[in-house]
């Protein structure tokens, strides 16, 4: 799949989303888990994807989370970003998505997904745009609409973010007034 730019079938997917789901392990994280001795784990967020989360937040874009494994550290970060849709410890995600619709306020042809495995599939198989960090997993990258030059937990996330905004005219308002020229 081409990354290096970015076709326009691909911008108008991306302009249609006010819904943008992200899968954690994987795609917000770099999908490892750190075990303490006593058996705590730990994960990693990266920082630029989270600012990008905030940005499409602003933008009024409706942002989400589903993810297979339950965690305090998801729970914290997603208050931290002010995201307001969390599913965790979902083993279908389809049917968390049915119910993230529901409660969103939004069809399937409003939403973006960006996943990286085989748990991911049967939500981006029914979004408008979907995406996938650099790294998932081939049956993934094969069936996204668009894939991220960067890892999960690397900033794949960002760029998807920033894709958004670019597509929905949002992404030079945003900067400017992050520069202080508004």
């Amino acid at each position: 799949m081409e990354r290096a730019s970015v076709s326009a079938a691909v911008n108008e997917r991306a302009a249609r989303v006010r819904l943008m789901i992200f899968d954690v392990d994987g795609v917000l994280t770099d999908g490892r888990l750190y075990f303490s001795a006593a058996g705590e784990s730990s994960k990693s967020f990266d920082i630029l994807d989270g600012q990008g989360i905030k940005l499409l937040a602003a933008a009024g874009v409706q942002i989400a989370l589903i993810t297979g494994r339950a965690s305090q550290m998801v729970t914290a970060r997603a208050q931290e970003l002010g995201i307001e849709w969390v599913y965790q410890g979902v083993h279908d995600k389809a049917v968390a998505f049915a119910e993230l619709l529901s409660r969103a306020h939004c069809t399937a042809e409003q939403c973006g997904y960006m996943g990286d495995d085989w748990p991911d599939l049967p939500v981006m198989m029914k979004v408008a745009f979907a995406a996938a960090p650099a790294n998932a997993h081939a049956e993934v990258l094969a069936r996204a609409h668009w894939v991220a030059h960067a890892r999960g937990g690397y900033g794949a996330a960002r760029e998807v973010c920033d894709l958004i905004l670019r597509a929905q005219h949002s992404y030079d308002t945003l900067l400017l007034a992050a520069c202080g020229r508004v």
